[in-house]
């Protein structure tokens, strides 16, 4: 199981497939606008004023580095699969059109801001922003795919129909010249939130993400729970939980990250006696799960902060809960598997020891720790991740696993990959803000759905659930989270629910999508890897991850979930929802353990069906939304679990009896 610490995994993988194959002189030039942008970052986070001698106007640095990430977008994703191969003339023009337009936006930020372009521009302005456009949606097609270029078409372009729609639909109509220069020179749209998030959060915590990763983190997290946890019953699944979700939260891509981990998990797991699909729907239930998982949460705990209006620790403490309840959930299931199937852990000889796990890679723990201490403690949320990236950087030269020159290009033509990939998506979703902005539609939008809810908080809350699965397909988490935050959580707040726990409810179920069929991206991924069905992995995935479909109404329905509230309101609440979890997973494995088997047959799904409506009696959170006391739950839980568990005694004394 011995693996280099240095070792960068092989990026060939399927998920890269759909990246350009670029020459030496274009890595070069990838090379030189990542370092470009990355400084302009720096710059304007810290106020060096390295680069012109003054801070710059915050829509000048937001108009020179979205130009040049929408030019890393143009290079690295090519417009078919047969452009793979070389950089063609017609991306060579939108190229040199993106740099001359932004770069002309730039030297006019001033007068842009004073003048009000957004409203009465000029009409060079005008002319700009109506190429910029359709450039936006052509980039945002290339990062982010066919869907996110449909529904940004459709919605950017609303303002210019809205008024012939139904009242219930209906907005304010304008001309296309004027959503056209709102759109690429206002602060609402192309310029607003998301995009803002990014280029003054996001950034640097990219950056520390993919340096963790080809710095060795990835193999050292491997590593570290394989000591850990490979010895112990089915420990290879317990290893892709622990690993993969650490990873998954600094990553933020569930796919990316099943194809990171995936290919040493899952082979370990089928030596071990999992079967092909049972070991792809792990993996692929870990890796999503990363993305709920705090300090990092990906790029999305960030964008939430913003949203809201609260700091990041803020979003970071409220999802400690609903995450480790979600990983407990796996962990239980994963034991009742491998106890019921008499699976064993892999021979202590042939893992690594913790003790040299962390001689070799103990910075990555330190690194770590400062990322947390900055973040948590001094509330250093734009500056932390530039600080714990330099500090691994310097440290990892200092090691016998030290980062070689062409392993510090590969981080760099990574980096603005990720970069372009996420700017691209970002700035296309930025015009569903404007739309709905400049429309004045956002807020009614919200008034119709609690009106169609008929003011039935549950009912609103499944109708939101659906909408998010629905808008969360073929997208990545921070986009779905984004496009739903704008549309449905404000609905859910104007119905009275807790502002953190409605943003929560819609990041959960947009991600669903990654382990739910009929998409299901992040099993098909694991299913690759595994040689399995990818429907069998998907089915699997639901089963393993059925708790996360419940957790959302639970911490909605009482915010102590979230631990928003006393001591005496949230304990309570831990400590019944970790008793349900674990009589959801027991039933759901037909295995609980401290019991054993919970029968076969029709009497089995009879049994186990108790347990597990139980269990989810037991998980739900008194007080708050239902009105019922958390003692009277309880009864009736136990009323339920006491009649399943009766049951398989009885079935268990018959057939000992026979």
């Amino acid at each position: 199981m011995n693996v280099d610490l240095n070792q960068v995994e092989d990026n060939e993988t399927p998920a890269l497939s759909r990246y350009r194959e670029l020459s030496p002189r274009w890595r070069s030039v990838m090379a030189l606008l990542t370092t470009a942008a990355t400084l302009l970052a720096i710059n304007q986070i810290f106020g060096l004023d390295f680069l012109v001698g003054y801070t710059l106007l915050d829509s000048r640095y937001l108009y020179l580095i979205t130009g040049i990430m929408l030019i890393m977008v143009f290079i690295t994703f090519p417009a078919t699969p047969h452009s793979r191969e070389s950089v063609p003339w017609y991306d060579l023009l939108i190229m040199a059109t993106i740099a001359l337009i932004f770069g002309y936006f730039a030297w006019q930020a001033e007068r842009i801001v004073l003048e009000a372009w957004e409203f009465v521009a000029p009409p060079v302005g005008i002319v700009l922003a109506l190429i910029t456009w359709p450039i936006i949606l052509e980039g945002g097609r290339r990062a982010g795919g066919v869907p996110i270029f449909l529904i940004v078409t459709v919605l950017s372009l609303y303002p210019t129909y809205s008024h012939l729609l139904p009242d219930v639909v209906a907005g304010i109509g304008l001309p296309l010249d004027d959503v056209a220069i709102f759109h690429v020179l206002g602060e609402e749209s192309l310029f607003g939130l998301p995009m803002q998030a990014f280029a003054l959060l996001v950034f640097g915590f990219l950056l520390f993400g993919v340096s963790l990763q080809y710095t060795g983190g990835g193999p050292f997290f491997i590593h570290f729970a394989f000591a850990l946890l490979g010895h112990m019953r089915g420990g290879p699944a317990k290893v892709a939980i622990f690993s993969s979700g650490l990873l998954g939260s600094m990553s933020g891509g569930p796919v990316t990250n099943v194809l990171t981990t995936g290919p040493l998990t899952i082979p370990a797991m089928r030596r071990t006696g999992f079967s092909r699909h049972y070991a792809a729907g792990v993996e692929a239930c870990a890796s999503t799960g990363g993305v709920l998982m705090p300090p990092i949460m990906g790029a999305t705990a960030f964008v939430m902060a913003s949203f809201i209006g609260v700091s990041y620790v803020t979003v970071a403490v409220t999802a400690i809960v609903p995450s480790l309840l979600y990983f407990f959930g796996l962990f239980v299931q994963i034991d009742a598997y491998a106890a019921k199937h008499e699976l064993k852990g892999l021979p202590k000889e042939e893992l690594p020891r913790v003790g040299q796990v962390m001689r070799e890679g103990w910075y990555f723990l330190a690194v770590f720790f400062l990322l947390l201490w900055m973040l948590v403690y001094l509330q250093q949320e734009a500056t932390a991740p530039f600080y714990a990236t330099a500090l691994l950087l310097i440290i990892n030269q200092f090691t016998p696993h030290k980062l070689s020159w062409n392993g510090f290009l590969q981080l760099v033509a990574a980096t603005g990959r990720l970069m372009a990939e996420l700017a691209g998506i970002l700035a296309a979703i930025g015009l569903i803000v404007g739309a709905l902005a400049v429309t004045g539609m956002a807020g009614t939008l919200a008034n119709d759905l609690v009106y169609l809810a008929g003011d039935n908080v549950v009912v609103l809350l499944i109708m939101g659930a659906v909408t998010s699965f629905v808008l969360g397909i073929g997208m990545t988490v921070t986009a779905a989270y984004i496009f739903l935050a704008i549309i449905l959580a404000p609905a859910l707040i104007n119905a009275g629910l807790n502002p953190l726990a409605s943003h929560m409810f819609i990041m959960y179920w947009g991600m669903l999508s990654f382990i739910t069929p009929p998409v299901a991206l992040s099993a098909f991924a694991a299913a690759s890897v595994a040689q399995a069905s990818p429907m069998r992995v998907g089915l699997e995935s639901m089963r393993l991850g059925a708790i996360i479909y419940f957790i959302p109404f639970f911490f909605v329905f009482n915010p102590a979930m979230l631990l928003q509230g006393t001591a005496a309101e949230i304990l309570p609440v831990l400590v019944t929802a970790v008793i349900g979890v674990t009589l959801v997973s027991g039933a759901l494995q037909g295995y609980l353990i401290g019991f054993g088997s919970l029968g076969a047959g029709v009497p089995g799904i009879l049994i186990r069906g108790l347990i597990a409506v139980g269990g989810l009696v037991f998980a739900v959170p008194g007080g708050g939304l239902l009105g019922l006391s958390q003692l009277w739950l309880a009864v009736v839980a136990c009323g339920l679990s006491a009649c399943g568990i009766g049951l398989a005694l009885l079935q268990r004394r018959s057939a000992t009896t026979a």
